[in-house]
């Protein structure tokens, strides 16, 4: 080879130098702008139902079933026979009763004559004072008696028109405790069966006080304010996870705490035409506890937990670099969190690409739809309280 050749090569071997590692790349992360939603906050509480009115069918003379008139299971209208007890016995003492007044009522005129004679034979001295007397008081007892056996009457006639068992309400009917043949006491313990009106219905649920209080303290903070146009109006979830199809009315909160749950219970009434709703389901009912016009929410995906458990939100700043921020969560609308605290609008919340990520790190973003998780959109889904300890972080 000859010298020069061998010395470039030399030269080349002397000047080139070992490359260090490519740079790494910038992070792609996928980010949701903050906006502040006006949101319907509502509160789903557990509860069972109950009949609107209760009536149970008890007898109210003594005697024998003589028939059974309404089918087991039925509905009964208000007024309707629903047992024939034997009206014989009663008949008879109706009429004895009848009978002693008529003969007391037939010896009224000649009583009342004779009274009447006396009172004029005194006063011409020709009657000793003690006759008229006699013949007086005679007639003011006939006149008594006469009023007892009217009341005995009555009482007979009353009797007699309470062996017809009547349905005091309208409602349906359950099954009955006795058969034709039967012999029951006026006012006996068992009833003979029960009237439910189903339509409307009631809805018992119970909240806590310790909830109730902090709803009075959101309202008076002006966190949420009260929604005047529907805030009576409440919504039912039945047994089986389906939404109930007509709307109910708030009736009223009980004053009184239960010592033994610390919770109050609250009435709601339903419409229940069909009679879908039966007594003792086990139902949630949606109430409505106000509109918060500058709700602050984020995706449930955005938001993490350090060791301890308290959430956070990494964001990127100005500088396209991430910034972590506390967080203090209300609760949670559907897949979002409401944040009480660390996000203000504007604030760009990191949702994809979280991995791997520390503070100051430099990220290139790309904007979400937020039609897709949400953001942007009127949120009106039953809202649920955080899990322990995330309110308060």
């Amino acid at each position: 080879m000859p010298a020069a050749l061998l010395a470039v090569f030399l030269l080349v071997g002397c000047d080139s130098k070992p490359q260090g590692p490519p740079p790494a790349p910038v992070p792609a992360v996928s980010i949701v702008t903050v906006k502040p939603q006006k949101i319907l906050m509502t509160k789903g509480l557990s509860g069972r139902t109950s009949a609107f009115r209760v009536a149970e069918i008890r007898p109210r003379v003594n005697g024998l079933i003589q028939k059974r008139l309404f089918t087991e299971g039925g509905d009964v209208t208000e007024g309707q026979v629903l047992y024939q007890i034997d009206p014989a016995p009663f008949e008879a003492d109706l009429a004895n009763a009848e009978a002693a007044l008529a003969e007391a009522q037939a010896k009224l005129p000649s009583i009342q004559a004779k009274a009447q004679r006396y009172g004029k034979l005194l006063t011409s001295e020709s009657l000793s004072r003690q006759d008229y007397d006699d013949a007086a008081a005679a007639h003011d007892q006939l006149k008594a008696t006469i009023t007892a056996l009217q009341a005995k009457v009555a009482t007979a006639r009353i009797n007699l028109g309470y062996t017809k068992v009547t349905a005091p309400i309208s409602g349906r009917i359950g099954k009955s405790s006795v058969t034709d043949g039967a012999l029951v006491s006026a006012y006996q313990t068992v009833a003979l069966a029960t009237i439910q009106q189903l339509d409307p219905i009631y809805v018992d649920v119970t909240q806590s006080s310790a909830e109730l209080l902090r709803l009075k303290e959101r309202r008076e903070k002006g966190l949420i304010n009260p929604d005047q146009a529907n805030q009576n109006t409440v919504n039912l979830i039945m047994e089986n996870g389906k939404p109930y199809a007509q709307e109910g009315t708030f009736q009223f909160s009980d004053v009184t705490v239960d010592p033994s749950t610390g919770s109050v219970t609250l009435r709601l009434i339903f419409p229940n035409p069909r009679a879908e709703i039966l007594p003792g389901m086990f139902v949630r009912a949606i109430i409505k506890e106000g509109v918060n016009d500058e709700a602050i929410l984020v995706a449930q995906q955005g938001v993490s937990r350090d060791s301890k458990g308290n959430p956070y939100a990494l964001v990127v700043n100005a500088e396209n670099k991430v910034e972590m921020r506390q967080l203090t969560l209300d609760r949670a609308i559907g897949n979002q969190w409401i944040v009480v605290s660390g996000l203000v609008p504007g604030d760009r919340v990191i949702v994809e690409g979280l991995q791997m990520l520390r503070p100051g790190t430099v990220v290139q973003v790309t904007p979400v739809d937020q039609g897709k998780d949400g953001q942007g959109q009127t949120a009106q889904a039953e809202a649920r309280a955080p899990k322990s300890g995330e309110g308060a972080k």
